[in-house]
């Protein structure tokens, strides 16, 4: 797309959101290493949460998991609103504060940036932010 607009319309926001995850997929195929090693730059008190995790398959998982609840977040909504409540609150148990939960979805989306590459929009950019923002609201409800 071309120059930035102010991301409005729920369609528009959810074609962007698939675009960058599509493109992000064909430039950087399996993204999980890249967003837990971002992770645990960034927040490394949260790597030995995963010490059990030898093959990577929980976060994998945990992963794959969460790229479903946005796009249901930026689409249907049949349930996104509620999973990221209640892990928000799950996560917590595993000492998780919220913050560092809501952390999670905007390592995501940076990670989905780098892959994307000269591929990025503004327009893009514009709708993650607009997506993290209300996604946060959901966190910090719980």
């Amino acid at each position: 797309m071309g120059a930035a607009v102010q991301v409005n319309a729920p369609a528009e926001q959810s074609a962007l959101i698939g675009a960058s995850l599509e493109l992000a997929a064909e430039r950087g195929g399996d993204l999980t290493a890249a967003v837990y090693a971002r992770l645990f730059r960034e927040r490394p008190e949260l790597e030995p949460l995963f010490v059990m995790d030898t093959d990577a398959a929980v976060r994998g998982e945990m992963l794959a998991r969460a790229f479903d609840a946005i796009l249901d977040f930026v689409g249907e909504r049949a349930y996104a609103g509620h999973l990221i409540g209640a892990e928000a609150t799950n996560h917590e148990g595993y000492l998780v504060p919220r913050e560092a939960f809501a952390s999670f979805f905007a390592i995501m989306r940076d990670v989905v940036q780098d892959a994307c590459g000269a591929g990025w929009s503004e327009d893009m950019a514009d709708a993650w932010r607009a997506t993290l923002a209300e996604l946060h609201h959901y966190v910090a409800a719980g």
